[in-house]
């Protein structure tokens, strides 16, 4: 009898600690998916990001971190940059659908192709803040809520200023300041139009793409992105990062 109620009470300590468990690993997730991204943007909305996760993976792989933050980067570059990756940048809310839907339509028609992105800046940015680069649909599915978090707390220019000054942009090179030293000597507030496209350009594929000595496919698109530009800014696309 005494063993019965001994191995009862053995088990009921086992099922509160399990119960103990769960609620303290509830905690922690609540704590790391709401109050801490919350604090984290709202903290850098005003104050330049120290680095990201995929800096820190970069230094552990031995390949190096060179960044700095710049609160004067050229127009030149904010316009190469829409017109490369997110047209639509100042009027979605995160998540330009259109651009979505015609990735899926692409990709049902041509599976064998790698899948067209279509990616936001706001979600890059979301991306890149907190995330590692590993591909996984948990990764995706934080991303789309870190992104909903990023409207919500940013204005568009933080969103556009964070994502030029924390993209990797190939070699250990992170931001627009580092990448305007190390491929054409100058700073990012001073990049001419055919810098600033060039930059944009190789932005898909930065570890395979070169700005500083750019092959065939790289100088089409820079140029390109000349003419994209100046359609953002006959267009009036860029209007809320004035």
């Amino acid at each position: 009898m005494v063993w019965g109620m001994g191995q009862r009470g053995i088990r009921k300590g086992l099922v509160w600690r399990g119960r103990g468990f769960v609620w303290r690993t509830l905690a922690v997730l609540f704590i790391l998916l709401v109050p801490a991204p919350i604090l984290l943007l709202l903290l850098f909305r005003y104050v330049p990001v120290p680095g990201t996760p995929e800096m820190l993976l970069s230094l552990i792989e031995g390949k190096g971190a060179s960044y700095s933050w710049s609160d004067t980067i050229s127009p030149r570059l904010e316009r190469a940059v829409i017109g490369s990756e997110d047209e639509n940048f100042c009027t979605h809310h995160g998540f330009d659908w259109k651009s979505i839907d015609k990735a899926m339509a692409d990709h049902k028609r041509h599976p064998d192709k790698p899948e067209r992105g279509a990616s936001t800046i706001s979600q890059q940015t979301a991306r890149t803040l907190f995330l590692l680069p590993v591909r996984s649909w948990i990764r995706k599915g934080l991303e789309a809520y870190l992104t909903v978090m990023v409207e919500q707390l940013w204005p568009k220019k933080r969103i556009l200023q964070a994502y030029l000054n924390l993209v990797d942009w190939g070699d250990g090179i992170f931001g627009a300041e580092a990448a305007s030293q190390a491929y054409f000597g100058t700073d990012a507030s001073s990049l001419d139009a055919a810098e600033a496209a060039r930059l944009a350009a190789i932005l898909p594929n930065p570890h395979k793409w070169h700005a500083a000595h750019p092959g065939r496919y790289v100088r089409r698109r820079t140029a390109n992105l000349e003419g994209r530009s100046a359609m953002v800014v006959r267009d009036g696309l860029n209007f809320c990062v004035k």
